[in-house]
């Protein structure tokens, strides 16, 4: 396996915890869906922080986890909030009505 192949299993796997985590300390009902779910997404999200190496091609692996954190912490809770006002809008109860 590639020192390429291995930094991204690294980050992924760094994501995946973060999100696992994350379920853990939540007040929400644990469900394989829920915990599947942030899992993948703190994945990706953090494996996103690769592409901080396309500006900063010398970043150490440390700091490359590092940003990858912050990413899988940061970036799970803007796509949440941007999802469920997306959904909120469209499936609400009040979708589609116009009374104010």
């Amino acid at each position: 396996m590639s020192d390429h192949e291995k930094e991204i299993l690294k980050l992924i796997a760094i994501g995946a915890v973060i999100g696992f985590g994350k379920v853990l300390v939540g007040g929400e009902r644990l469900r394989l869906r829920l915990v599947l779910g942030r899992m993948i997404i703190g994945a990706g999200l953090s494996t996103s922080a690769g592409a901080a190496l396309i500006m900063f091609n010398e970043l150490s692996p440390t700091a490359l986890v590092g940003v990858a954190s912050i990413i899988g912490i940061m970036g799970q809770q803007a796509l949440e909030v941007l999802v469920q006002r997306v959904l909120g809008k469209s499936v609400g109860p009040d979708a589609g009505s116009t009374d104010a």
